[in-house]
């Protein structure tokens, strides 16, 4: 019986073995899921206007730097395009300030599914890599058409018409394709960007609920 029980249970160890390589194996795979979620996916190509590696659309020369980070999906965003876009823009294109647009994606979780969020802010950056200057055009397009929260959003193929609409014609394949549809997100993310719209100024984040702050933003454009 003493020699019965000395005998070695190579049947459990074998299961044991097998048990640790398959958690080995799934943990792989969720880390490899999780990568695959958040990679930045395809990177676009810088130009005089727009800059890749930040994300930034830049319209002005002035020595104020204004940074605006935007998601088409944001009601409130389009409520500071429709309040300070055109006083921003002009206050650019007159040389006051340099003004820096960046759309991104942070809000997917309300088009059910569809991730409208991240397929806008791609369809955007298609439009700033590839015919910059119609960037303003057709982000106010976006913000005209803004879906409801908690809808399904725009398809793939009215973001591309819009981009016909505003001329953006070499944009369009680039859209249907959902080619950027990961770089709104992958913005968001290097820029630690939770909420917007989201004002920087000269770098300082503006409190646009705190009186002080807004008065920076106002008196630039005044």
């Amino acid at each position: 019986m003493a020699a019965a029980q000395g005998k070695t249970n190579w049947f459990a160890i074998w299961i044991s073995a097998a048990v640790v390589v398959i958690l080995v194996v799934l943990g792989g795979l969720v880390v490899f899921l999780n990568n695959q979620a958040t990679a930045p996916g395809a990177t676009p190509e810088s130009n005089e206007i727009f800059d890749a590696e930040t994300g930034a659309i830049t319209i002005g020369e002035g020595d104020d730097v204004v940074d605006v980070f935007v998601d088409f999906q944001c009601p409130a965003c389009k409520n500071f395009e429709e309040q300070f876009g055109p006083a921003l823009e002009q206050a650019a294109a007159d040389g006051a300030i340099t003004l820096r647009y960046h759309p991104i994606a942070i809000l997917d979780r309300y088009s059910q599914g569809t991730e409208y969020s991240s397929r806008s802010a791609g369809a955007a950056v298609c439009v700033a890599s590839t015919a910059p200057e119609l960037y303003l055009d057709y982000a106010a397009i976006l913000f005209e058409n803004q879906p409801a929260e908690n809808t399904s959003g725009l398809t793939t193929q009215q973001l591309a018409d819009f981009a016909t609409e505003v001329g953006a014609d070499d944009a369009v394949s680039c859209i249907t394709d959902e080619t950027y549809k990961k770089y709104g997100a992958a913005q968001a993310k290097s820029n630690e960007i939770s909420g917007t719209p989201t004002v920087v100024l000269n770098d300082t984040k503006l409190d646009l609920t705190n009186d002080a702050d807004f008065k920076k933003l106002t008196d630039l454009i005044s």
